[in-house]
Order: structure tokens, then sequence, then C-alpha cells
């Protein structure tokens, strides 16, 4: 089969591949009804996170079983099924305490962006959707194996309550759909950080009741003035930068909670102003397989449209220019779909 192969910076390539088969009994294949490229993957694509060999790329995927492992019992080919980046058994003390991306037995799954994909621990790790979706669903359902469950966790993470007034730092696909989020979780004002007019039109979508162009001391500055000088109860951050670590610590009132979910890249913390800020940090990988079956509900039943995140669909042999669409802030987040 064909798939994105990364060689270097700006060199995402479409090319054979060896076709994935059942290499343990606890394995899946499945048949990608879409996958896409993830704010993640331009870290190594700008290369800023160097890559030593030519890599198969994508860890966001759903579709169609194909063929189960031996061992495995709770998944049937011709299932609709989606999974998290992270395969997890959902059995270990790790997971059963709700952090599958920490599951002791955890697996990356990294080689989606193809019309097939190995999926390790296929029982802890896929979840079954109630019956194929429809073609038209299939964005939304897509987003729940990454974007949509890490800005739900970044939410639960920073402690979001009904009523609350809450910050959310970056506008790519996660902070978009943690604005989402935190509009189903009942928060009063949701105030998204945002320079684009684009983004900021979907987050007003979502939810978001005030937009704030501003960074670093002006946007604190900003995000005070709007709080009444206090600062918001709860922050996302949703980037993985030193800039906006601190814009979303800073933002916090004292006591306040920072849910943390942008992959840090060069992010370091002062003890003494950290000790100051008097905050609650919580992050990390999301835990997508602890969402998922609630989050898949939600679609289903039309209460949520994450799919809206996703602002250009592509064939899946033109990989590449998905890339560089969202390099170039062309594009939120590129949906990829192989030709069946």
């Amino acid at each position: 089969m064909r798939g994105a192969v990364l060689y270097g910076p700006r060199d995402v390539r479409f090319e054979e591949r060896e076709t994935p088969k059942i290499v343990k009994p606890t394995d899946a294949i499945i048949r990608i009804s879409a996958t896409c490229v993830c704010g993640s993957d331009l870290w190594p694509y700008r290369g800023i996170q160097p890559i030593a060999q030519p890599t198969p790329m994508g860890h966001e995927y759903c579709g169609i079983v194909e063929e189960v492992g031996s061992a495995v019992t709770s998944i049937k080919p011709g299932q609709f099924v989606i999974g998290s980046f992270f395969a997890s058994d959902n059995s270990c003390p790790n997971c059963q305490i709700g952090y599958q991306s920490s599951c002791q037995h955890a697996e990356f799954v990294g080689t989606a962006q193809a019309p097939l994909l190995r999926v390790p621990l296929a029982d802890g790790t896929l979840v079954t959707t109630p019956d194929v979706p429809s073609s038209e669903m299939v964005p939304s359902l897509l987003a729940l194996s990454d974007v949509m469950g890490t800005g739900w966790f970044a939410a639960d993470a920073a402690n979001v309550k009904p009523g609350s007034t809450v910050v959310v730092v970056g506008d790519g696909a996660v902070g978009l759909l943690g604005v989402l989020s935190v509009k189903q979780m009942g928060a009063e004002r949701i105030i998204a950080m945002s320079r684009h007019q684009s983004r900021q039109k979907l987050a007003r979508e979502f939810g978001a009741t005030d937009i704030v162009t501003e960074r670093g001391e002006e946007g604190m500055a900003r995000i005070k003035e709007l709080t009444g000088g206090i600062g918001a109860d709860s922050v996302l951050e949703c980037v993985g930068t030193q800039e906006s670590m601190m814009q979303a610590i800073s933002s916090a009132r004292k006591g306040g909670y920072v849910g943390y979910v942008g992959v840090p890249h060069g992010v370091e913390l002062d003890g003494e102003k950290l000790f100051y800020a008097h905050v609650h940090l919580h992050g990390g990988p999301a835990p997508v397989r602890r969402y998922l079956p609630d989050l898949i509900k939600l679609v289903w039943n039309k209460k949520i449209n994450p799919g809206k995140v996703f602002d250009l669909t592509l064939p899946l042999d033109q990989v590449a220019e998905g890339y560089r669409a969202m390099d170039e802030r062309r594009a939120i987040k590129a949906l990829l779909r192989p030709t069946q």
C-alpha cells in the first residue's frame, strides 16, 4: 500500500509502505475511513523535532475493522471503530484510574496516514460506534481520536465547572475544541485567545463569549481587565510554547486551574514564580480513551459537531498539500480520505 512518510523538514512523500498485518494476537487491522494532519505533526515537519530516518506519519484514525488477532474478543470485523494515538490495554492500574495514555503497556499508534492501520491492544484501544456512520458524520468521529478528546481533557484537567470563567490559549484545532468542551461543561464566560479571523469565527460558533488578540504582557493585562482584575477560574493551554504556558499561568486567578495539553517545546517553569502564582497545574498526553464512549454519544446524538475544525478535505495521496496548508496557516486542520 501507499502511505505518508516524512523524510525531513517539509518533505512529506506518499509512497509504498509495507501493508500492515496481524503481528500479535491482540492486534486489529482497520481500513481507514478518514485520517488527518495534526498540529503536533508540524513540529517534526518544520524540523523543530528532528527525525533520525524516514518516518511513517499519522496518529488520528477511524474506520472499519478488517481483521482481528486470535486473542481479540470485543472487536469484530465490519464494526466502525475509533481509537487513540496511544494503544492501551485499558486494564492496568494507570488505565483503571483513567490515564490510558500512560498505560503500562502503551504503544504509540503513528502510521495512520495510509489506507490500512494495525492497532495493537485492540480490545482496550478501540471503541465501536452504535452502527456504521454516514459519511457526513465521519469527520466529527475522527476528531474524537485526538483533538476533541485532547480539548476535553484540557477542560477536565482545568476543573471547568458550570458558571465558571475560562480562558483558552491557542486557536488551533485543540484550542477550538477546548472552547467547545468548556461550553458543553457549562462555562458561562469563555475567552478565546486568537489573532485569526476564521478561527475567531469558529471559536464564537463553538461558544466563545470574548476574543483576545493580544499576547504576552498585553494579553495578560487584557485578561485581567476582562475579569475585573481577578483572572480566570480555569485556563486551557493548547500550544506548548514557553509564551503560551506563561500566558496560561498568568491568566489564572489565585487558586485557579491550568490544564495543559500543548506538546511542550522549550518550556521551562520558574519555581519561584510558580510558587507564588498559587495555581493548580495538570496536563500531559490526553487519555483520549477515557472520554471516547461519552464523546461518541454526544456526536451520535448530534449534541456536538467537532468536525467543523476540518476546513480542508483532500484525497490521501495529496497529504503533502495538507501539511503545507496547515504549516502556512491556510487551513486549521486537513482531513484526508483514502480513495477506496
